[in-house]
């Protein structure tokens, strides 16, 4: 459904490579400030390299500092913030594979983490190089480039205790075949941590000093938010074929301006507290949001998205505890939505129409 970012975009990779006359790091296919072009945004000859991250430009240079070192990143923030998206291109623009990833889980097993074996192999011959099979860890340590590991805090404390000595020495031990394998130049890890869903254990100070930490804030300004959303429904659109325009700016804005308002607790003009749901209400679910909403439009009504359409999607966006968000939800559209006059009349009467 969704082309790894290497994939997605070869041309501004192939387009950077060959401009590119700075000095690589080990292992890297582009310099660390082509690789800040790649994910920020900006000229290449006459070429315009999109950005991926739209953000405070210093907190890209701080990751990709890390990376140059002998230091694991971890990228850490609310739901929502990029930390996946900012992972992915980041592999992708320094070793063009990003897919070595470890999703961690409450299931996730050492085994998973460093190697595990073909049992009916093992049996039949004993240890061998042949039975075994290889993590996504294993085989960025023999190729010298990046591994992601994804949700590091929702994997048990043992699971993560496995990270402290392959970042500390930079070897894996294998036992079995009386043998080490060296990470060769170039090895590191993206790990990704959620701050809402603290996961089955917390990271140990132990596993903490490995890494160097940098914290993905929300979108500090509307504005930026709208335009991550605006570029990531466009985005979106064209990959699933919705068969639905584009949502007006208007429509756009007020989509931003609900879920941060009730996700900071007041409005933006800071006069008017307001309750806060259940939900986060991050940057990624108002894209879901109004693709869903462009899905319905396309499918059931003419193609445009209406009001009604959005209303359908901030139900399920905003009310997730049936008896708590429903009330919350009723007195924002009582006390703030409704009192902005007619450019948000159609969407009031929507929304209490869905909420009722």
């Amino acid at each position: 459904m969704r082309q790894p970012a290497e994939v997605a975009f070869a041309e501004e990779l192939d387009a950077l490579i060959r401009a590119d006359k700075d000095p690589k790091p080990p292992g890297w296919r582009l310099s660390p400030r082509s690789v800040l072009t790649y994910i920020v945004g900006g000229k290449v000859g006459t070429r315009t390299i999109l950005p991926k991250y739209v953000g405070n430009d210093r907190v890209v240079q701080i990751a990709i500092s890390t990376l140059v070192t002998d230091r694991a990143l971890l990228l850490i923030g609310e739901p929502g913030t990029a930390k996946s998206w900012l992972s992915e291109h980041l592999a992708a623009a320094i070793n063009g594979d990003s897919t070595k990833v470890i999703q961690g889980t409450a299931g996730t097993t050492e085994e998973q983490v460093r190697y595990t074996w073909n049992y009916a192999m093992l049996i039949a011959n004993g240890p061998s190089n042949d039975a075994l099979i290889k993590s996504p860890i294993y085989h960025a340590m023999e190729q010298g480039s990046l591994a992601r590991f994804e949700e590091i805090t929702r994997c048990a404390s043992e699971v993560q205790d496995a990270m402290i000595s392959l970042l500390s020495e930079k070897r894996l031990s294998i036992p079995e075949l009386s043998t080490e394998l060296p990470a060769a130049k170039g090895f590191s890890v993206i790990a990704t941590a959620n701050t809402r869903d603290r996961g089955v254990n917390d990271m140990s100070a132990a596993l903490k000093r490995r890494f160097n930490i940098v914290v993905l804030p929300t979108p500090a300004k509307i504005e930026t938010e709208i335009e991550i959303v605006t570029n990531r429904v466009k985005e979106l659109s064209a990959d699933l074929s919705l068969r639905s325009e584009i949502p007006s700016e208007d429509s756009i804005e007020q989509i931003v301006t609900i879920f941060r308002e009730l996700r900071q607790g007041q409005t933006l003009d800071g006069k008017n507290k307001v309750k806060t749901p259940s939900g986060v209400l991050s940057t990624a679910e108002a894209i879901s949001l109004l693709a869903g909403s462009m899905a319905l439009a396309g499918n059931f009504g003419d193609g445009s998205v209406s009001a009604e359409d959005l209303a359908a999607g901030l139900q399920g966006a905003i009310v997730r505890d049936e008896e708590k968000d429903k009330v919350v939800w009723a007195e924002y559209l009582k006390n703030v939505v409704k009192k902005r006059g007619s450019a948000w009349r159609s969407l009031y009467t929507a929304c209490e129409e869905h909420n009722g």
